[in-house]
């Protein structure tokens, strides 16, 4: 068989695992693999690639990455095929459902299947592709653990610790100069992230997407910290949580793809000093959670569901997405999940364990 390997959306630590993962897979049954640069770009924009947009991958290709963060392959949130983005020489722009012609195109080239690695975006891609005939096994990738079918998505892992790492320093100048510190994580829908990191790192006040926050609750929770003689406090705010009579910080409006997100952080510290005389500053981690090596715990996953979307394939299953359901890694058809989202459950165990703790969530 001939297998196209391709990253897309974000980055994410345990891309290059995958990688490394499924192209051994594959050698070790014969099968040939070529690794798409950029996402789909390589593909759908073979000029741009003076030394091939597509490249064949041998073990000399994957040899010693799967410690390193990012993609070798490089990724890509644009060139949807399912939008795809024309430039006419007057400026104006049109987009089209090339969808057909991408899988048409993966025939002529000889492949049998794609492998696609990548978040909720590449997962309806995937599918789309899946309708039309190719042979698709999707691996689910985001730091923010969205994806829905799969317990867990890596790269999570890997944010979620680094995120606390930067709490457990703002905790200590925190403390050091009386200052409430409002900490800015990744988070466009669901709040995984400022949740499981707010919680390790002994966060006072964690907000998130799902739950629209009241000020006044928020405020009320610092002052009464305060009162009791602990002068320093630690809030940690998803970028996509938002108060209850506002709405998302947004900081730019692409004609050409999602909204993106920010100023959350920034607009709760004017908020909290426009009412209390608390000294308040704000920290963006934002693409920092992205970056770096991946942890243990990541690299294993990605190995694992590399492993197993070439194992699927041998099986004869396509139209897939291979998730994590422990101690398995298990496969969900591709139509079931795709345009889907995991969001943070409000009776789940995490929340509960916060509200025990007296942590506010804004309600």
């Amino acid at each position: 068989m001939k297998i196209a390997i391709c990253t897309g959306g974000g980055d994410a630590p345990g891309l290059n695992a995958v990688i490394r993962a499924a192209v051994l897979s594959c050698l070790e049954l014969g099968w040939d693999v070529f690794g798409i640069r950029d996402g789909m770009r390589g593909l759908l924009r073979p000029e741009e690639y003076p030394n091939q947009g597509i490249i064949r991958l041998d073990r000399s290709s994957v040899r010693g990455i799967t410690h390193l963060g990012g993609t070798f392959l490089g990724t890509s949130n644009r060139d949807d095929p399912t939008h795809f983005p024309t430039i006419h020489p007057d400026g104006s722009v049109t987009y089209a459902d090339i969808t057909a012609d991408v899988a048409a195109t993966f025939a002529k080239l000889g492949f049998d299947a794609l492998i696609s690695v990548g978040g909720d975006g590449s997962m309806k891609i995937a599918s789309r592709l899946s309708d039309h005939g190719l042979k698709v096994v999707g691996v689910p990738k985001t730091i923010d653990n969205d994806l829905d079918g799969t317990v867990a998505t890596f790269g999570f892992d890997t944010a979620v610790q680094f995120a606390c790492d930067c709490i457990d320093r703002l905790h200590s100048t925190a403390a050091s100069h009386q200052r409430v510190m409002v900490v800015e994580v990744m988070g466009r829908y669901a709040g995984w992230i400022a949740l499981e990191s707010g919680l390790a790192g002994t966060a006072d006040v964690i907000l998130l997407p799902e739950i629209p926050y009241a000020l006044d609750k928020v405020v009320a929770k610092l002052q009464d910290r305060h009162k009791i003689g602990a002068r320093f406090s630690l809030v940690v705010v998803a970028e996509g949580a938002f108060p209850a009579d506002g709405q998302v910080s947004v900081k730019e409006r692409p004609v050409d793809g999602n909204e993106k997100l920010g100023g959350a952080a920034e607009k709760l510290c004017h908020s909290i000093r426009a009412i209390t005389d608390f000294d308040t500053r704000h920290v963006v981690l934002g693409h920092l959670l992205r970056g770096g090596a991946p942890s243990a715990q990541d690299r294993n996953l990605s190995l694992r569901f590399g492993a197993a979307a070439v194992r699927a394939l041998a099986e004869g299953r396509h139209g897939v997405m291979v998730a994590l359901a422990p101690p398995e890694v298990r496969y969900v058809p591709l139509s079931q999940i795709a345009g889907r989202m995991k969001k943070v459950p409000l009776d789940c165990d995490t929340v509960l364990t916060c509200r025990a703790l007296g942590v506010c969530l804004g309600d």
